[in-house]
């Protein structure tokens, strides 16, 4: 196993390439917002393992030799699942299964992208979010402060973000939340007593524009069970495009 220097980090992007499915792995390893690890060289990668800075215990795989997978993980430590291809889940699963004597259960991760222009839903509270706006954002709960950026302002003006703002406090965020020269994620959160008025939509719709009027195609990710999430991407146009699989210890 090989933990990679920033400057591998720069060679498994590209290895990775630019899609919709390797747009937040891909990002983190550009911007040095990850730890990496390979099993074989950089030429030859038989396995690689990437650990988001900002979702450190749910580190994505990439190849899908099964056994690489697993020696990566056994000698890396904070995980509690994996993100992988689905073609090697069920080998994963076994192998982690076999050595830790643990039941493993396996949920879907649905990945979209929006390759038309976006459906627009305008809300009259919701808007694009500016520098004006940190202070706002500072103030928030955690869940609708937005992440993926190092810091509020960074969220704002390096990335893209929408928001509903009700009396002056942000009750909803839409953003990008990795970002490729072809891509941008999308993260969006909503205040549990704010939901079904529409602002999710209506944010996400801003901030896919936007992506779109910066000549990138607009990603959406998220669990097959998050019924909500994924009515909110076929409203905005979104269309999957592919399947990955986390491989969970319990």
């Amino acid at each position: 196993m090989t933990k990679l220097t920033p400057q591998e980090c720069l060679v498994l992007s590209d290895v990775l390439g630019d899609t919709p499915m390797t747009v937040i792995s891909a990002s983190r390893l550009k911007n040095g917002m990850c730890d990496a690890y390979v099993a074989g060289t950089l030429i030859d990668v038989d396995a690689a393992l990437v650990f988001d800075a900002y979702c450190a215990d749910e580190p994505c795989g990439f190849g899908t030799d099964a056994n690489a997978l697993w020696q990566l993980l056994k000698a890396t430590d904070g995980w509690g699942c994996v993100n992988v291809d689905t073609a090697c889940t069920a080998s994963l699963g076994a192998l982690i299964e076999a050595d830790r004597d643990t039941p493993i259960r396996y949920y879907g991760d649905v990945y979209h992208a929006c390759l038309a222009p976006v459906h627009c839903y305008p809300n009259a509270a919701v808007r694009l979010l500016t520098l004006e706006d940190v202070p706002h954002l500072a103030k928030a709960p955690a869940e609708v402060q937005g992440n993926g950026y190092t810091t509020h302002a960074a969220l704002v003006t390096d990335g893209i973000a929408a928001g509903a703002v009700v009396d002056g406090a942000i009750v909803a965020i839409a953003h990008t939340y990795a970002e490729t020269n072809l891509h941008a994620d999308i993260g969006v959160s909503t205040l549990e007593t704010w939901r079904e008025k529409g602002f999710a939509t209506a944010a996400a719709s801003l901030v896919a524009q936007e992506i779109q009027a910066r000549g990138k195609v607009p990603v959406w990710s998220c669990g097959e069970d998050n019924f909500a999430s994924l009515r909110v991407a076929e409203k905005l146009g979104f269309t999957e495009i592919g399947r990955r699989t986390y491989v969970i210890p319990t």
